[in-house]
Order: structure tokens, then sequence, then C-alpha cells
């Protein structure tokens, strides 16, 4: 069992040294037992604050994360299992309220079992207070990055840490809707751990405690400081332009070819990593999206990676655009992919919506988005990723309606003339600057025909 941080030991631990500042908050006066009256309730509420020192299940506050503002909402699991109540809801609508009215992003540092008991529902119908909160800070485009401690479970798991923008998680955690002893008796406990929720894109990294603050303080500064626009990445590869369709196809499909790591590494000073969909699903082979810094400001990042797209993949660029979108984050997209995964298992995983979800995320953004294509451009689940009216190309690369190989297929044409097939699509970069899919091509001379970007 990893060890548990009591909430003043995890402040201390993420808080930059003389920076953490208590919010008082408004607290109802406690009723006898509780609004159940539930015998030997204050006598358990009692015997917490003693040894705790607190008077309640979280401790809020402001405080500098690696030189960033932000409210802090740290659980006191020692304090009857770090459970919700009336009382705790008081404290978590004060702390949401102080956040907004100052413009600063929430970090809850989870650690509980769920909600108390001993308050019946009173203290379930905490969870849809918490989540209005939440719901407003949203709205309000204010960040909120949640670290999962162990346990998270229950409501808190289901608001504070799963309905957070980020999620964080220490190593080890346990972390599920069902605590450990209501789940039933033959579940895997593996499920339940932070290390699963990962692997199955429900969080975005477990980081040592060590690493915590440095951690979470590039989040939070990525997330609060937008640039005003992403600029088109300098092409890696040859300046040559491709003259036929088919070598433009060969060159985009090349191994040699720079690829999208080698793009976000040369155009970001550093990057942190979304990681998965939160629908189940991850697609670290397909897509990469993050947040990361280029010339001292944020630019949010969705890149296909070369692989076919799987719909995991789509889902996780659709939230990053959503995400980059409320916080005014402007966003690069990197095309690169024969297609959107065409598999069985895929048609399961529902890729017809996945692929609508990200052209719907790109056309309802507010926030520029610049595109480069800088390999295969394959149809409709290469399309999804480009914006509109600002799409640029490299010579590496082409972007075709589909793949020559499948379109001499459906003409009934053979292997021979798929070269052919290849031209008549007019898919090299020239072409589609001439027939004004994309606005230029990066990485060559400049002309009246293909400016810079």
């Amino acid at each position: 069992m990893p060890e548990r941080l009591s909430a003043r030991e995890i402040l201390t631990l993420v808080a930059d040294e003389a920076t953490f500042g208590e919010l008082p908050g408004l607290i109802r006066e406690p009723k006898a037992d509780g609004p159940l009256g539930w015998a030997g309730y204050d006598a358990s509420r009692a015997r917490a604050a003693e040894r705790t020192g607190e008077e309640e299940s979280v401790v809020c506050g402001t405080a500098s994360v690696g030189g960033t503002r932000a409210v802090l909402i740290a659980f006191e699991f020692g304090f009857l299992g770090g459970s919700l109540g009336e009382r705790t809801g008081d404290r978590l609508e004060a702390a949401y309220h102080h956040a907004r009215a100052h413009r600063l992003p929430v970090v809850p540092l989870v650690a509980t079992g769920g909600s108390r008991m001993q308050e019946g529902m009173l203290a379930l119908t905490q969870l849809q207070r918490v989540a209005r909160e939440s719901a407003l800070t949203r709205e309000a485009g204010l960040p909120q990055i949640a670290v999962l401690r162990d346990p998270t479970t229950g409501g808190g798991w289901a608001t504070l840490g799963a309905g957070a923008d980020v999620i964080l998680a220490l190593p080890g955690a346990q972390v599920g809707f069902a605590g450990s002893r209501v789940r039933p008796p033959d579940a895997d406990p593996a499920a339940y751990t932070a290390e699963a929720q990962v692997a199955v894109g429900s969080a975005d990294a477990v980081v040592r405690p060590e690493e915590l603050r440095e951690t979470l303080g590039r989040w939070l500064r990525l997330l609060t400081t937008p640039a005003a626009e992403a600029s088109a990445p300098q092409a890696l590869g040859t300046p040559d332009l491709p003259a036929t369709g088919w070598e433009a196809v060969r060159r985009a499909r090349s191994p040699e070819r720079p690829g999208a790591q080698a793009y976000l590494d040369a155009y970001f000073t550093h990057r942190v990593s979304l990681g998965g969909d939160r629908c189940g699903g991850t697609d670290p082979d397909g897509m990469l999206c993050g947040f990361g810094e280029r010339d001292g400001r944020t630019v949010a990042y969705a890149a296909q990676t070369g692989a076919a797209t799987r719909p995991a993949g789509y889902r996780t660029a659709a939230r990053l655009i959503r995400l980059a979108d409320r916080l005014d984050i402007p966003v690069l997209t990197l095309v690169d992919t024969p297609g959107a995964a065409n598999d069985a298992e895929a048609e399961r995983q529902g890729a017809g919506a996945a692929i609508a979800d990200v052209f719907g995320a790109v056309a309802a953004t507010r926030v520029p988005i610049t595109t480069l294509v800088i390999g295969e451009g394959g149809s409709g689940g290469a399309l999804a990723l480009a914006a509109p009216g600002n799409t640029w190309a490299t010579p590496d690369s082409y972007f075709s309606v589909i793949a020559p190989e499948l379109a001499a297929a459906i003409l009934k044409r053979p292997p021979e003339e798929v070269e052919a097939t290849a031209g008549q699509l007019r898919i090299r970069p020239q072409d589609l600057v001439e027939l004004g899919v994309v606005r230029g091509i990066v990485g060559i001379t400049a002309t009246a025909d293909h400016p810079r970007p």
C-alpha cells in the first residue's frame, strides 16, 4: 500500500514554500449527531478532529505551485475516510467560488472513500453541488487538474477526480468508483489502481511524489499562458517537390521521413501529454495529444503518427481541442495517417462517431487551429484533423480522397495502373495548393504560388 499523506503533508509537498494560505469558507454549525441524528456521530467527529487536527475532511486554500497561483483542495483521509458531508460541501463550494472570483485554476488533491453514511442522502447530494461548482468553473475557462491519492473512490472520484480537465495520480493509489469494501469478492484488485486507470484512458499520467510539484507546476503554467496562435512548423525533410503523384505517395510512406515525434520535438521547448479518451481507450501508436511551450507561450497539439488512427485516438483529439477552446489556447494539428482504422474492432469501438466528434470539435472551436500535413493524408480519417482554410503541407506529403491502390481497385483497374491513378487524383502538395485544398507548402523557397505560413 502506498504511503498515505495527510492533507497538510500533501499541501507541503506540492505548494511552493511559505505560499499556502487557508481559505476560511462558510461552514454551517453542526447539528447534534448530524442531520440524521445518527447515534455516536458527534463522538466520531470529535475523535477524527483530535486525531488529525482538522475540523473537516478537506483543507482548502491558495498557493503557488511552481510559480503559478492556484486554489488547492486537499482531502484528509484520516478524518472519517475523507468522506463528503454537508460541511465538506460548504468548504468545496467556497473554494470554487474563490477560484472563479480570482481567476485561479483549481487543483483537487483527492483522497476519499466517498459520501458520509452518517449523513445519508444529504451527504450524497453534495456530489451534485460539487458537480455544479466544477461545471461553473469549466464555463469560466479555468483549468482543473486533479491529483489522485490513495484511495480515490466513490463520489469523490466521480466528481472532483474524473471530472477534472487533467488527471494525475500517485503510484499505486487505489482508484475506482467502487471502494474496496463494496466490490464483488472476485473482482481483480489490479483494475482499481492508478496505473489501470491510465492504461484505459481514464487518467493522464502516474507521477511520483518527488516529481509532483514540478509536474503540476508545468501543467498549471501551460494551461494558463496561451499563445495568440499556432504557427506552422518548418518542414524537416527534403525541400524538393515530388514530380509525380506516386512519388508523393512513396515519399510520404518512407520510414526515413521525419514523423510526428520529430516535429513536436523541434517545435516545442517542452510538452506534456493527455493520455486517453475518458471512454476506456487510448491510441498511443496513432495519436499524440497534449500542450507544449513555444516562445514562452502555450500551444495545444494533436498529432497523427503515421499509423491508422483508432477511435480512441480521435476521441482523445476531440477532448484536446475542446479543452484548448475552453482555455483559449490555439491548436496545432499534424496530419499523417493512411486513414482511420477500418477493422471490425474499430467499428465496434464507434469509428464513425469518433471521427464525427473530431470534425465537430474542429468546426465549433473559436481558437485558431493550424494544420500541417507531414506525411500521408488518407481520406476522411486525415481530413477530420485539418483546419479549414489554414492547412499547410510539406514536400514529403500527400492528401487524397482515397489511397491510390483502393481507388484503382474500386475502378477495377489492374495493379500496374495504380501509379497512373495516383497522378489522376492530383494529390501532390503543389496540386493541393493549386486546387485550394492547402494554403501553401512549407520548407520550399517562397513564391507567389507558394507563400510562407
